[in-house]
């Protein structure tokens, strides 16, 4: 919840977060976690709120840590949604809760697509190499789902939800053409010398 909260503060004061908390980390008694579209899977997007049920006086800490995280997904959205033209085709790369998995339990880019099928008004093409076909949740009129080469050739906007070991291949060269969301961190040196080069 402290790296997403701080992605958060960092993005509205045009600071790359995973430059901080590179920084912060090089104290021997700091761990900043890395931020992303939110917090996934089906343990700590859940188990938290047991405890919070149980014991809602004593734990206003987990209950903060829970809605910073789950408001996340929302925060992504917004941030694509100001990037994407009406009409732009937009590919979301990734709908597993983490990388190099096909686990789409309580995944924050489940939730992230669900929202941009409901409020743009474009194609959502979605690149998850883990699986096959996508799950009842994401058969949406908007969605489909294709391979990356054809996301990365055909789409306006790309938007990176999860840091999967393919997505590391996308050249920088093709990514100058596109608009682009990372939410994880993993294309960091071109948006650093794309924003050296504005």
């Amino acid at each position: 919840a402290f790296a997403n909260e701080l992605s958060m503060v960092c993005d509205g004061l045009e600071i790359d977060p995973w430059e901080v908390i590179d920084l912060a980390n090089h104290h021997p008694r700091v761990n900043i976690l890395q931020p992303g579209p939110g917090v996934g899977g089906h343990c700590i997007a859940i188990d938290p709120w047991f405890i919070i049920h149980a014991a809602s006086e004593t734990a206003p800490l987990m209950r903060t840590a829970r809605e910073v995280n789950d408001r996340k997904p929302d925060f992504v959205v917004k941030k694509i949604m100001a990037l994407a033209a009406p009409g732009d085709r937009i590919a979301c790369l990734g709908l597993a809760y983490k990388a190099n998995t096909d686990d789409l339990r309580e995944s924050p880019a489940i939730e992230i697509v669900e929202a941009l099928c409901r409020k743009h008004d474009g194609e959502i093409m979605l690149v998850e190499p883990n699986i096959a076909q996508l799950p009842p949740r994401l058969s949406l009129p908007k969605a489909k789902l294709v391979a990356m080469d054809e996301a990365v050739n055909d789409a306006d906007v790309l938007a990176l939800l999860v840091d999967h070991r393919e997505f590391k291949a996308i050249a920088p060269e093709v990514m100058r053409l596109k608009k682009t969301i990372d939410t994880r961190g993993l294309w960091r040196s071109y948006s650093r010398q794309r924003r050296a080069n504005d």
